[in-house]
């Protein structure tokens, strides 16, 4: 393995486990087993290491993600939020064949860009990835057309916070479920289960 994927496999590592706040290089130099110059080489600091370990998920994830977003949004009938938001069970999954429990440590990261206040990995992927974003947008906006860009906004957001709490604490809602309801349940499983709650929630009345 080459110095600087051995450096993107253990800072996603610690990042996913720790947070960006609270992963050190030196720790990432330790468990990588290389030096704080090779880090300083590859990457030249701690924020353009954050944006390669999200880039690497991000390069399958997106054009996967872009590819059934695009069909929701040209299709002449109307989806429903549950369609658009089950178009990222796919591609999400599709990260376990990428990485070894990749779905679930790329969900972490994204969380951890959110309750880390790490706003410029959020510009990045914004700037870096917009079609993503501009298709999901569209996506919902043909599902509930009269929901506002301002109402939007906060919905989705609701909609972030609920899926970083959800995916951080995977491990534990699955032992759970096995333990307490005697079921077998896996990333997927969780995924689909959040799917409809979120859905719901995005497709709320509007009150205010």
């Amino acid at each position: 393995m080459s110095t600087k994927n051995k450096i993107l496999d253990a800072a996603e590592l610690l990042f996913a486990d720790k947070g960006f706040n609270g992963t050190s290089l030196r720790e990432i130099t330790s468990l990588g087993e290389v030096n704080l110059a090779a880090v300083n080489y590859h990457f030249g600091s701690k924020k353009e290491l954050i944006k390669a370990v999200m880039s690497r998920y991000m390069n399958e994830l997106s054009p996967r993600l872009e590819s059934v977003l695009n069909a929701l949004c040209q299709e002449d009938t109307q989806p429903s939020l549950i369609e658009v938001f089950s178009a990222f069970i796919e591609p999400l999954l599709y990260l376990n064949t990428f990485k070894d429990n990749g779905t679930s440590t790329f969900l972490q990261l994204l969380g951890r860009g959110y309750t880390d206040s790490q706003g410029f990995l959020r510009w990045f992927l914004t700037t870096q990835y917009p079609e993503v974003f501009t298709l999901f947008t569209q996506a919902v906006h043909k599902a509930y057309p009269e929901l506002s860009a301002e109402e939007m906004f906060w919905r989705l957001h609701f909609t972030m916070g609920t899926i970083v709490f959800t995916m951080s604490s995977t491990d534990a809602l699955i032992g759970i479920a096995e333990n307490d309801f005697e079921r077998q349940v896996d990333i997927a499983g969780v995924i689909k289960r959040v799917i409809p709650y979120v859905a719901a929630g995005v497709a709320a009345p509007i009150l205010i």
